[in-house]
């Protein structure tokens, strides 16, 4: 009776978080409501006994992403009311894109069979024991860096290039602003840094 009151509960506060992302005319409103919906959802993971995919929302999801996008748009001047009649032009785009998703979400929640190959048919889905003697942790791992190793590899390479895309798109060179040369810190001689200078006494500098 608990868990299925907690369940509603999460579900409930987790739609309606949802749906205040997407129609609040605030960003900063919308910010925080994602964050509630992620805390939702956390809880929601937990009652399918997978805390670590709870904590890693958490962590992940709420310590970092939500509270960068939180950050971000509270230091940068937005004009919300240019904004607010931006927002019906993009409206017929965003729309389709939901659809897609959602049809997309139906297709793997029934593992549809998508590829036919002749006799041969490929089904999207693949299941994997589950142990009670081991944590959902240590097992997610165990496949993680066993049958998707490439994959996780491949995964923290596109992050690593968006980190240099992000980095080389925000460096922008200015005019009369001293910039630090790490080549030619490095390349100079001790003749060209020091200069060793004596000092008569009683005659000052």
């Amino acid at each position: 009776m608990v868990i299925n009151f907690a369940f509603y509960l999460f579900s409930g506060v987790l739609i309606l978080s949802s749906l205040a992302v997407i129609l609040s005319r605030n960003p900063i409103y919308s910010a925080l409501c994602l964050i509630l919906a992620f805390f939702n959802s956390a809880g929601l993971f937990l009652l399918a006994n997978a805390e670590f995919l709870a904590m890693l929302l958490v962590i992940v999801y709420v310590g970092a992403v939500a509270l960068l996008f939180l950050f971000v748009i509270m230091m940068i001047n937005i004009d919300y009311n240019k904004m607010n009649k931006e927002v019906f032009s993009y409206l017929p785009i965003g729309l389709l894109i939901a659809v897609i998703l959602f049809l997309e979400i139906i297709v793997v929640m029934n593992s549809v069979e998508i590829l036919h190959m002749g006799e041969s048919v490929i089904n999207i889905t693949k299941r994997y024991i589950i142990t009670q003697d081991e944590t959902n942790t240590y097992q997610i791992g165990k496949i993680l860096y066993t049958d998707f190793f490439l994959h996780f590899q491949l995964a923290g390479l596109v992050l690593l290039v968006a980190m240099i895309g992000s980095v080389v798109l925000a460096h922008r060179k200015r005019e009369g602003l001293k910039r630090q040369v790490i080549v030619k810190q490095v390349s100079r001689k001790r003749s060209e840094s020091v200069k060793i200078v004596k000092i008569l006494s009683h005659k000052g500098i």
